[in-house]
């Protein structure tokens, strides 16, 4: 017999939910040479996460936006599983959150049809100005001096008056993830995530699909 859990969902986007890391791949064929150090800096933690990706995306003009849109679109391709996780999570009515160091013009063109809007939480963008500016609604609170951008931890705080008493499950794939894996209940990992965790002591279950998490979750009895 399975115990039943009550618990809330908090999910990456880049690399997660897509199978790759669509900052990455919209700096490789839109920005001018010279964003890989930055990345290295983000993941070597030696420039924040907010700073790294505002230098980012600073480097590429506003008029590329539609063509950024339309790239993303085309060549995003979505984890398999994860249409048929959206409808587990409803079915057993789990409440489910992308939270994403992922930007909004292309996180929710993504994501539309798939989840409500007010589920994503995610970095903004600003197109007034000659270069892309990116604007942060969901900002450290005052419990994190990390500098995060969009802080995972202070979005999973807000959202625990909702849940206070929910297991937290996280799933992610790389360092945004990291401070929100320290605040879990269960992490699911791949890929750079996994090597953090193991840095950290942070325990995890290592998953390639969705379908790796449905199953997981089911022998664990997860509800709401």
């Amino acid at each position: 017999m399975t115990t039943q859990h009550q618990s809330v969902i908090f999910c990456d986007f880049d690399g997660t939910v897509t199978e790759k890391d669509n900052i990455v791949a919209i700096m490789e064929e839109f920005s001018p040479e010279g964003w890989q150090p930055i990345v290295n800096e983000i993941l070597n933690e030696t420039i924040s996460i907010r700073e790294g990706v505002g230098k980012m995306f600073s480097r590429i003009s506003s008029d590329k936006k539609e063509e950024i849109v339309e790239f993303v679109l085309t060549r995003s391709k979505i984890r398999e599983g994860f249409q048929e996780f959206i409808q587990f999570t409803q079915s057993e009515r789990i409440p489910l959150h992308i939270v994403s160091g992922g930007i909004d013009f292309f996180v929710h063109p993504v994501l539309e049809n798939k989840l409500d809007s007010e589920y994503v939480f995610c970095n903004n963008s600003d197109f007034s100005n000659d270069t892309i500016k990116i604007t942060w609604p969901n900002a450290c609170d005052d419990q994190c001096d990390n500098d995060c951008g969009c802080c995972k931890p202070s979005v999973i705080r807000r959202l625990e008056e909702k849940f206070p008493r929910a297991e937290k499950i996280v799933i992610g794939d790389s360092i945004t993830d990291l401070q929100a894996s320290k605040m879990a209940d269960v992490v699911f990992a791949r890929d750079y995530l996994i090597e953090k965790c193991e840095e950290n002591r942070i325990p995890y279950t290592p998953f390639e699909t969705f379908h790796d998490i449905i199953h997981v979750l089911e022998k664990r009895g997860v509800k709401s």
